[in-house]
């Protein structure tokens, strides 16, 4: 079993870091100096929990229904050319920010600034689009930061009390501020009134439902994997709030989902916390 643990962990991790995972993590964790957040910090619990696949995806789906954002994703992120690479980048990226040094979080933080102020364009129905719009990036962090939050309290191995989440909420401000997001929201109640803010822009944009097939129907997994993406993949379209759910016109079966969705996701995180906790780190990034 410790053998199965240790290939099943190193699998994940190569899938999720990259193949300078190892020595991004051992920079990440080890490299001595102040860090945006302490052990303590909130964004650390919920940001180092296996539940961050099912929220990373269902986060994917909310995001793209914003036609600015989702038509400047399908031009120029390569997520369909790439998709595990711009998935390692993303992971890395939140690893930085939450575990690592202030100055290479600072430094990641320039690196994605510089690439949102070079894509920019205009959607099919001639819309103009600049993804260091500071209102679009506030509603790909508000979008991000509610589907971690949302799995971790289903999901996570530990759930956070209500001051807990808002604070988890206060730690993500930081990092979307950094970004270049005005006056992002500081607690779930915030949180939710900005995502409210956004609704009457959100829509469902054929780049939307075929980002939606490709990710919950045609993913880039074997077809060993594909059972358990699929497990993932239902827990993050029954983590989407009813009404964005409706838009992309994803099923809605309550009673399915809470005797046999919810319990195949708690058992599919439950097991790669368990494949990830044989390395001196239990933490997905």
């Amino acid at each position: 079993m410790t053998d199965l643990r240790d290939r099943l962990g190193k699998a994940v991790f190569q899938r999720v870091a990259g193949p300078d995972g190892p020595a991004n993590r051992a920079r990440i964790h080890d490299a001595p100096g102040p860090r945006w957040f302490g052990p303590e910090r909130p964004i650390r619990t919920v940001h180092g929990d296996a539940s961050m696949f099912i929220g990373g995806l269902s986060a994917l789906l909310l995001q793209s229904l914003h036609p600015l954002a989702m038509a400047a994703v399908s031009a120029h992120s390569g997520f369909r050319g790439d998709p595990w690479g711009r998935l390692q980048r993303t992971s890395t990226f939140l690893a930085v920010t939450t575990y690592g040094t202030a100055s290479d979080a600072e430094d990641a933080v320039a690196r994605v600034r510089a690439i949102h102020l070079r894509v920019r364009g205009t959607t099919a129905e001639g819309l103009p689009y600049h993804a260091a719009d500071p209102h679009l990036l506030g509603w790909v962090h508000a979008a991000e930061t509610d589907s971690f939050l949302r799995a971790h309290e289903r999901y996570g191995a530990r759930p956070l009390d209500t001051a807990g989440y808002d604070d988890y909420v206060a730690d993500t401000a930081r990092v979307a501020e950094a970004l270049g997001v005005i006056d992002p929201p500081r607690d779930r109640q915030a949180l939710a009134r900005r995502l409210a803010m956004y609704q009457p822009e959100l829509r469902a944009t054929p780049e939307a439902r075929a980002a939606a097939r490709f990710l919950l129907l045609h993913p880039p997994v074997p077809l060993a994997v594909r059972p358990f993406y699929g497990v993932l993949a239902a827990n993050a379209v029954a983590l989407l709030p009813r009404r964005q759910r409706d838009v992309l016109r994803l099923p809605r079966l309550p009673v399915v989902e809470g005797l046999a969705v919810q319990p195949a996701g708690l058992l599919l995180t439950h097991t790669i916390r368990w494949a990830m906790s044989s390395g001196s780190r239990s933490r997905p990034e």
